[in-house]
């Protein structure tokens, strides 16, 4: 199986090890920071059937913005970093990112 997006610190681990084999090397920190940001771009994507809102990194927050290029959302970690908020429970931060997606979108 190979891991695109995970979703919790043992899908982590399995694709540092996938990256390793294809050569290139990336930290945990860099595979969470990384799968954070594609699982909330996942989430606007469903939503709306298609990429019409942008998830980035701003610092430590996550903004989203519009296809207009205007901001509609920043969501911001519950401790010091999503990457932290994702090591101490990952399902609630899928879940956290879900609910920001649906308000972010506007539910369109």
């Amino acid at each position: 199986m190979f891991i695109q997006i995970p979703t919790d610190m043992d899908e982590v681990q399995m694709r540092q090890l996938q990256l390793k084999q294809h050569g290139e090397t990336a930290t945990e920190d860099e595979i969470i920071h990384q799968a954070v940001l594609d699982i909330l771009q996942n989430f606007l994507d469903q939503i709306e059937d298609g990429h019409y809102d942008t998830a980035a990194w701003q610092g430590e927050n996550l903004t989203v913005t519009d296809i207009n290029g205007d901001l509609t959302a920043t969501i911001k970690p519950m401790a010091a970093t999503f990457i932290a908020d994702f090591r101490d429970n990952a399902d609630q931060v899928t879940e956290r990112l879900e609910q920001e997606a649906i308000q972010a979108s506007g539910a369109r």
